[in-house]
This record gives C-alpha cells, sequence and structure tokens, in this order.
C-alpha cells in the first residue's frame, strides 16, 4: 500500500516536504502543510493517503508496517525539513503517524530483523523462516 498513490499523487511526482519547523501530527491537525518545491500544497493528498492506510490496516487486521524511513508520509524516525536541501527533522511522517497513534507498530527498512523479531512475539513465534 502505498499511502501517496491512495491519496491521488501520480507516479511519477515530484518531491514533497512537510513544511519548516512543522511535524507530522501538526498536518493531520490542519495546522501544517505538505508543499513541493515550488509551493504546490498536496496535503490532502498525503492526509487522505494516511486515511485510506489506516483504513486498510484495520480492515485487515494488521498490526505492525514495514515504511520508507526519511518520507514526508511514510517516514518513522525522520523527515525531510521541508527546505529541499536534504536536511532532516526528527520524527515521523504522517502516515507512519497516524499509524503509530492507532497502536500499529512502525518499522522502517532498515529495521526488518526488528520487525521480524516483532512478528514473531505476535505470532508466539509460530512464523517460519
Amino acid at each position: 500500500h502505498c499511502p501517496e498513490i491512495a491519496g491521488g499523487l501520480p507516479v511519477p511526482r515530484p518531491p514533497a516536504e512537510i513544511e519548516p519547523g512543522a511535524d507530522a501530527a501538526e498536518v493531520l491537525a490542519g495546522r501544517a502543510r505538505i508543499l513541493t518545491p515550488h509551493g504546490a500544497d498536496v496535503t490532502h493528498h498525503f492526509v487522505t493517503g494516511a486515511r485510506a492506510a489506516l483504513t486498510t490496516a484495520r480492515e485487515r487486521g494488521v498490526a505492525m508496517a514495514v515504511l520508507k524511513e526519511s518520507s514526508p508520509s511514510c517516514g518513522l524516525h525522520e523527515h525531510y525539513d521541508g527546505t529541499f536541501t536534504g536536511a532532516k527533522d526528527p520524527g515521523p511522517g504522517v502516515t507512519a503517524r497516524l499509524l503509530l497513534d492507532h497502536g500499529i507498530a512502525v518499522f522502517n527498512e532498515t529495521e526488518l530483523a526488528r520487525a521480524r523479531e516483532y512478528l514473531d512475539e505476535l505470532d508466539g513465534g509460530r512464523v517460519s523462516p
């Protein structure tokens, strides 16, 4: 599930970042935006996609997700800082924040071993290697 595509963004799509000084919780609360380098406001697409991801997770009984780090949508530990310079701010992206807020464990692509351990714990060790 790609929240950005589910939210209506095209492939390929221009880069987008949470505006400087803001975080995903502020985006979800409607107090901050996600912008492209040219200033286009794509917040609606990211919020809609995050909500779609949560809906899909709930419908399918998902307990954990592995998401792409640094994305304004899927970043877990950091996201680009809104300056389009490659600099990053700590904190999750919009989808990661929404999933975490609803009790879904989130890991990034470098944490696959930890994600596997978590899955094994959930399944009581019944998952085969």
